[in-house]
C-alpha cells in the first residue's frame, strides 16, 4: 500500500467517493516544517468536483506544521489521485513528524515553496567565469534568499567535481544547513575521457541514490538539474581529459530516468543551451550571456 499525506481536498468523502468509489484508510498525521496557503485552481473539473477554486498549497516554514491524515491507497488508486491534482502540483515524498516518509502534493515548481536551498555542483553552478556569479547568484538573488534571515541558498558547488564525488562529500554538509531543498547539478566530469584511454562509465545511479538518503534523512526535496549542451568542436583538452556530445548526453538520459522512476525533480538544462555556442566561453562553461540566459530557463521551471 502507498502512504499519502493529505492536508486539504483529498480528504472530503465526496472526492474520495469520486476518485476511488468509496472512503479509505486514514489516520491522523502532522508535517513539520511546511504551513498552508491557498491556490487558486482553474481546471473546471476539480472545482466542479472539489466544491471550490482555492485549494491548500504546502510551502515551507520554519517552526510550523500542518495538520492532516495519511491515505492508505493502492497503487491504482495513487495513480488516480495524480490524475486529480492539477499540473501545480507534483507528488513528492515528505518526512512526518513520527519519523514516516510518505507521499504528499506539493507545489511543482520547486522553489516556490522553500526557504533553505543547498545547491552542490561543479564549475557551471559554481558560476565559473562570470564576473556577476553565474546562473546561481543571479537565481538567488531575483529569488531574495539573501535578503532575509529565514531564507537562505548555500552555493556548495565545487570546479572539477564529479557527481560521484559529490555523492561523498555533500551529505555530511547537509544537516547543520538546514535545508528544505537540495539542488543537485553535476555529472559532466563523470563522463571526461582520457584522450588515450576508454570512456569512463561511473555508478551515476549510485551516486544519486546516496544524495536522496541524505535528502530524505532530513526531509529535504531533492531536485537534478542535468548538464548542459557543449561545443565538442570548441571544447578544448584539459588535463588530457576530453568530453564529448554523446557521453555527456548519456548522462541527462541517465539522470532523467533516474528521477522519473523515484518522482524526483529533474530539470532539463541540456536543451537550455543548446546548439548555441555563443553563449558558451571555451565550448563547455557559459560565458556571462550564457548563465544569464540560463539563469532566466532555470528560472521558469525552479
Amino acid at each position: 500500500m502507498q502512504k499519502l499525506f493529505s492536508y486539504g481536498t483529498l480528504q472530503n468523502p465526496a472526492v474520495q467517493s469520486s476518485l476511488w468509489g468509496g472512503t479509505v484508510p486514514t489516520s491522523p498525521a502532522n508535517l513539520p516544517g511546511f504551513s498552508v496557503q491557498q491556490l487558486t485552481i482553474t481546471d473546471p473539473d476539480v472545482v466542479k468536483l472539489s466544491g471550490s477554486k482555492q485549494h491548500p498549497s504546502l510551502v515551507r516554514s520554519i517552526g510550523e506544521s500542518v495538520d492532516g491524515v495519511v491515505l492508505e491507497l493502492d497503487d491504482e488508486q495513487l495513480a488516480a489521485a495524480d490524475r486529480y491534482e492539477v499540473a501545480d502540483y507534483a507528488r513528492r515524498e515528505v518526512l512526518l513528524a513520527d519519523g514516516t516518509h510518505c507521499w504528499a502534493y506539493v507545489p511543482a515548481r520547486p522553489l516556490a515553496a522553500a526557504q533553505r536551498v543547498v545547491l552542490g555542483g561543479d564549475s557551471i553552478a559554481y558560476g565559473q567565469h562570470d564576473p556577476e556569479g553565474g546562473w546561481a547568484h543571479r537565481l538567488a538573488t531575483e529569488l531574495e534568499f539573501y535578503s532575509y534571515p529565514d531564507r537562505r541558498m548555500f552555493n556548495l558547488a565545487i570546479p572539477g567535481i564529479f557527481l560521484t564525488q559529490l555523492a561523498e562529500q555533500l551529505p555530511g554538509e547537509l544537516p547543520w544547513r538546514r535545508p528544505d531543498t537540495v539542488l543537485i547539478a553535476a555529472g559532466v566530469n563523470d563522463v571526461a575521457r582520457p584522450l588515450d584511454g576508454p570512456q569512463p562509465n561511473p555508478d551515476l545511479e549510485a551516486a544519486l541514490d546516496t544524495l536522496n538518503e541524505a535528502c530524505r534523512e532530513l526531509g529535504a526535496r531533492m531536485v537534478v538539474l542535468s548538464p548542459i549542451w557543449l561545443d565538442e568542436t570548441r571544447r578544448k583538452t584539459v588535463g588530457g581529459m576530453q568530453s564529448t556530445v554523446r557521453a555527456v548526453h548519456n548522462v541527462v538520459e541517465r539522470q532523467r530516468t533516474w528521477c522519473e522512476e523515484r518522482n524526483v525533480d529533474f530539470i532539463d538544462a541540456w536543451e537550455a543551451l543548446q546548439d548555441r555556442p555563443d553563449l558558451l566561453g571555451d565550448g563547455l562553461h557559459p560565458n556571462a550571456a550564457g548563465h544569464a540566459h540560463l539563469y532566466e530557463y532555470l528560472r521558469d521551471r525552479l
